[in-house]
């Protein structure tokens, strides 16, 4: 048995029946389950967490059906199109832009499950694992921890051990696996993979960067909200942060931000899976120095991922009022324009600020919705490889 992944893998099934345990015991633990479902007696849930044997048997009983809840409360329908990918037999990596910190991969799941298709493995920042219930909890929910406050030693250790992790995972459990193309959201949906997600990736495995990366079968995937519910702490963050030289986000602005994206509302939802790029990584120069390299892969993720985007009418709606124009205005109406304009003012209206500096905030909201559009039209110009 593998004790290297010990500290960050999921929990296997035989090890199940004693986190329940140390979960039910748990009154923290108690008191969320029990305001998740109010109509169920707590000893009845510990009853039916007890007879899952499997993760995915527990995430079909507990974690699908309160996807599914926020998905019909909260969204006006969630769809994947995974056409792209359609051979079910091999584990892949999706890479995919970050709007939702527990939805982007939980909708995703609940997609998969819905398709027939096995969830993914997540991978979790521990920065977000703020108590030990949820620790154990996301880690029976098929998450594994991605170890974020280290020193810079540390650091590429834990890099490396994570990269063969997922090597491991992909390769000899044949278990498709979900992260994210950066740390964190980009705050203005300028979706852009950072090169150190790739460089952890190509740590693991045998043979160059490019044998490295094709043996990880990376999926790039496009998720668009019509609505982003945190779009407004967002906003309010992008002042903080120019105001306040040395601003830093508390654990309570980290746990406003989950329960804000969890309970707000953000329309239609759509999850567009690319082609694997492991036909486009073949044709790529392995001589390229290896910052070039890493640079070109990052490049062609972006690419997949922004020509895949749906746009809404608000995406239209945001662009053409930042440049002033109606390039765009056939593609929404007039009421379009007015509900997604109230929509933007009822946003602002919530930020919480002493000094609030309002066309500098309405300009980071509408850059957040036209920044997609933009991304995506740039993929149309240019020279498609």
């Amino acid at each position: 048995m593998n004790m290297e992944f010990d500290e960050i893998r999921p929990y296997h099934d035989e090890e199940l029946p004693q986190i329940y345990e140390e979960l039910i015991a748990d009154p923290a633990f108690q008191q969320v389950a029990s305001a998740v479902f109010p109509e169920v007696p707590f000893e009845a849930l510990a009853q039916k967490m007890r007879a899952c044997k499997t993760k995915l048997e527990f995430q079909k009983a507990f974690c699908y059906v309160i996807l599914r809840k926020f998905s019909r409360d909260t969204t006006q329908g969630v769809t994947l199109d995974h056409t792209a990918q359609p051979e079910h037999e091999s584990a892949y990596t999706y890479i995919s832009n970050h709007r939702d910190i527990i939805l982007d991969s939980g909708f995703l799941s609940v997609e998969l499950i819905d398709k027939g298709m096995d969830t993914v493995e997540i991978a979790i920042g521990d920065n977000l694992l703020i108590y030990p219930w949820i620790k154990k909890f996301v880690r029976v929910n098929k998450s594994f921890i991605v170890q974020r406050t280290l020193t810079m030693r540390q650091m590429l250790e834990s890099s490396g051990r994570m990269s063969r992790y997922m090597h491991h995972t992909i390769k000899d459990k044949n278990q498709s696996i979900w992260i994210a193309q950066r740390e964190g959201r980009a705050k203005d949906s300028n979706d852009r993979t950072q090169e150190s997600v790739l460089k952890m990736l190509a740590m693991g495995g045998e043979g160059d960067i490019i044998d490295r990366l094709t043996e990880m079968n990376i999926v790039p995937l496009a998720i668009s909200y019509e609505y982003d519910p945190c779009d407004y702490l967002k906003a309010q963050e992008f002042q903080l942060k120019r105001d306040i030289p040395d601003y830093k986000k508390t654990q309570a602005d980290d746990l406003k931000n989950m329960q804000t994206g969890l309970f707000g509302a953000k329309g239609h939802v759509h999850f567009q899976v690319a082609p694997c790029i492991n036909g486009e990584l073949a044709k790529l120069d392995r001589s390229l120095p290896k910052p070039e390299l890493f640079s070109e892969i990052a490049a062609l993720i972006d690419r997949n991922i922004h020509a895949n985007y749906r746009l809404y009418p608000g995406n239209y709606i945001a662009h053409d009022s930042l440049s002033g124009t109606g390039t765009f205005a056939g593609q929404y109406t007039s009421e379009e324009k007015k509900h997604f304009m109230d929509y933007i003012d009822q946003q602002l209206a919530r930020i919480e600020l002493p000094n609030k500096d309002m066309p500098f905030l309405r300009e980071k909201i509408l850059l957040m919705y036209a920044n997609p559009l933009t991304n995506y039209l740039a993929t149309q110009t240019d020279n498609p490889k």
